[in-house]
């Protein structure tokens, strides 16, 4: 069968662009698939500290903005399109389908890198109040809240950096967590202690969004004593972890039970020729360093994939 690209990539993150790289420096034919604009969750990322061979840092948008440019000079193509379904197709799986809103195409080789969003809290008016004092970046909508005061939701190091930056807008940072000690790096700990304008508040979980047009403030539950309280804020952020943007390739590939796609060390899934890499996968770790080995090794599985069909 006649296919229309050698290797598809869905998604155009640091471990889909760094994919898009390597398999361009091999001469093969490659298409990136992006829903919106090459860069991931990364775009919205004020500042990368720890990402190698930038000292002092960098800002999310310049580090996806290098990576991308470096993969078009070596022949990346990159199409704007949202992935709908994969279809692994041919009595020997040597080819695959791949369906999106307004078409289809096929490939050898497919590496899924479309990553992670954030998490919700699940509260009933949550969707509703998104733009009207809910937001799940810090970075992107943190200029909006100058000298109010705002609550953030988590204790991982998303949630620890995002208070930090808030810090530079708001007037105070309400960060609410469910247990008595931060999951975030030491690092961040102990900035996020240093600040005077980030209050604590411990064993606390949100249990409603208040307001109308606007929200004016969270409703709290104490998961050790039960006791409620209300809190009034100008914005809410919840930044409580991400989940897998996945659901295109539910019963095709095996995934766990977070919904994260499941591979060996190599990459490969449990279908022949599809490969994962980047914060879709389930691993231990999701930094951009580790999308960006990811990305290299599946685009190395890819190419040797692809030599063994022929």
């Amino acid at each position: 069968m006649t296919v229309d690209r050698d290797i598809i990539i869905i998604g155009g993150g640091p471990a889909g662009l760094t994919a898009g790289l390597y398999t361009g420096r091999s001469m093969l034919n490659v298409l990136l698939l992006e829903k919106l604009s090459p860069g991931g969750q990364v775009l919205t990322t004020h500042w990368v500290e720890n990402y190698p061979g930038f000292p002092g840092g960098v800002s999310g948008f310049d580090l996806m903005d290098k990576m991308k440019d470096q993969a078009l000079e070596f022949g990346l193509a990159i199409q704007s399109g949202e992935v709908v379904s994969i279809q692994p197709g041919g009595p020997e799986q040597d080819y695959h389908r791949v369906v999106l809103t307004d078409g289809e195409l096929t490939c050898r080789g497919l590496i899924i890198a479309t990553g992670a969003q954030p998490r919700k809290l699940g509260l009933s008016n949550e969707s509703a109040m998104v733009g009207k004092g809910v937001s799940y970046c810090g970075t992107c909508d943190g200029p909006f809240y100058r000298g109010m005061t705002v609550a953030a939701i988590g204790g991982g190091d998303t949630a620890l950096e995002e208070s930090l930056f808030l810090t530079k807008f708001v007037s105070k940072v309400f960060l609410i967590h469910r247990r008595d000690e931060f999951r975030g790096t030491k690092v961040l700990r102990d900035r996020v202690r240093r600040s005077d304008k980030i209050e604590v508040i411990w064993d606390t979980v949100v249990t409603a969004i208040t307001g109308d047009d606007q929200v004016t403030g969270v409703a709290l539950k104490n998961v050790k004593t039960n006791e409620a309280s209300t809190l009034p804020v100008d914005g809410v952020f919840p930044l409580i972890g991400v989940q897998p943007i996945s659901d295109f390739a539910k019963g095709v590939v095996n995934l766990d039970d977070g919904g994260f796609i499941t591979t060996n060390e190599s990459m490969e899934t449990s279908v022949k020729g599809i490969f994962a890499a980047g914060d879709v996968r389930s691993k231990i770790l999701r930094q951009i360093s580790t999308a960006v080995g990811d990305g290299a090794i599946a685009a190395f599985m890819a190419e040797k994939y692809m030599e063994q069909l022929h």
